[in-house]
């Protein structure tokens, strides 16, 4: 079974080698410096204690927390770790003082976050800059 730990600050080669098998490519920021505004992070490890699944809840540093990036290795997919490491992600920011979780999504992934227990809502987006 993959073991989940709190606030695991992994080190930045398992991170990007999750991060590179789950997205194909590099994480385009350090860990460090994402983890830095976390309310609550987690890791999944598996048997050998590698990291095979992570997601971060930053903070506004009130009641508001934002779900991030879960992240699961393709090798670890369609075995209820993403659905575990969202449900746990968010009791723990609640009892860390968050009282609203948001998250955005794609569309072919509602089903998911539904099944995790988010409702749609309406937002907005604006992009400040143009990378590409």
């Amino acid at each position: 079974m993959t073991e989940l730990r709190i606030d695991p600050f992994p080190p930045a080669g398992a991170f990007a080698r999750l991060w590179e098998a789950a997205w194909g490519g590099p994480p385009g920021t350090d860990i460090g410096t994402v983890l830095s505004r976390s309310l609550v992070h987690l890791g999944a490890y598996d048997e050998t204690g590698t990291l095979v699944g992570f997601v971060n809840v930053a903070t506004d540093g009130g009641v508001h927390a934002f779900l991030l990036d879960p992240t699961v290795h393709p090798d670890h997919r369609r075995e209820g770790l993403g659905s575990r490491l969202v449900r746990e992600a968010a009791r723990l920011a609640g009892e860390r003082g968050a009282e609203w979780l948001h998250v955005d999504y794609e569309p072919h992934l509602e089903g998911f976050y539904a099944g995790c227990g988010f409702r749609p809502t309406r937002a907005g987006l604006m992009r400040l800059r143009d990378d590409g």
